[in-house]
């Protein structure tokens, strides 16, 4: 775990509620230096430990830790080659969840991949496969609109949603989204002001998906409606697919809402953080 010893990380530890700030600042930068390996060694701590201050100040150390964990795991998302969706989503999620398992997340969308599967057919024509979808989504699983807690952070984390199958609509269309790839079909992310929608476009066919509203299949021209009720311009993003990396900007901006909401003004500087690594 690092070079030092039980006894002297003991000793660091202890250290923690000094009186004298550069003693605490020194022992805190010393722990970091450490890296994740230590966290364990630090809950062990809190666990044993019967002085609130020190409990505290490990707290903080953790979450320190695990934050700097994830802005490394978005920053290597960023520059790698796929920028793949699900494992984006898990980096946020992981946030609230840092214990969150990459490898549950996949099992439980895999699931949902399978349970689609076995009642999809490919030779159905295209409203005829996303009809499949819709039923198996929001009739069998039940997945559904998270109205009455539209701006709780949890509609940002994939495994809250999975769990409560309430999410908003960027969430609902991520799952939306991660299946339809799977199933190996042309459906993308359309960043609209106010709404995440899907669409489904081919170099013959382009319609519309509101997984917000159980999959409804919109057109075009409903785009238009729907921007003009905003009195907005319409502009080519509204109406084309948008690339994993604006989800998941759009993911982050939905929690910083969210948290700015609740008042948890220090959580709304973490997520600006995240924001930055992404847009830098």
């Amino acid at each position: 775990m690092s070079n030092l010893t039980p006894a002297e990380l003991n000793a660091l530890i202890s250290l923690l509620d000094d009186t004298d700030l550069e003693v605490r600042n020194h022992v805190r930068d010393r722990i970091i230096s450490l890296g994740t390996e230590i966290i364990p060694f630090l809950e062990e701590k809190w666990e044993t430990s019967f002085n609130p201050e020190i409990q505290k100040e490990i707290e903080d150390l953790v979450h320190d830790l695990q934050f700097s964990l994830l802005k490394k795991r978005l920053k290597d998302w960023k520059e790698s080659e796929d920028r793949d969706l699900l494992t984006g989503l898990w980096i946020i999620n992981t946030y609230q969840y840092p214990d969150l398992e990459y490898e549950k997340l996949n099992a439980e969308m895999h699931q949902i991949y399978f349970e689609v599967w076995t009642a999809f057919k490919n030779d159905l024509a295209p409203y005829d496969q996303i009809r499949t979808i819709n039923n198996v989504l929001f009739n069998t699983l039940r997945f559904t609109a998270n109205t009455k807690n539209f701006h709780s952070p949890a509609n940002s984390m994939l495994s809250s949603v999975l769990d409560s199958k309430r999410g908003n609509p960027l969430s609902l269309c991520a799952i939306y989204l991660l299946v339809g790839k799977k199933l190996g079909l042309p459906i993308y992310g359309v960043n609209l002001p106010n709404l995440f929608v899907l669409t489904y476009k081919t170099k013959d066919l382009t319609f519309y998906i509101n997984a917000f509203n159980k999959g409804l299949i919109f057109s075009k021209q409903d785009i238009f409606n729907y921007l003009e009720h905003l009195k907005l311009e319409p502009k080519e993003e509204y109406f084309e697919p948008c690339a994993y990396l604006q989800i998941l900007l759009r993911t982050l901006r939905n929690l910083g809402n969210s948290f700015e909401k609740l008042g948890e003004m220090e959580k709304v500087e973490e997520v600006k953080e995240m924001i930055a690594i992404l847009t830098d």
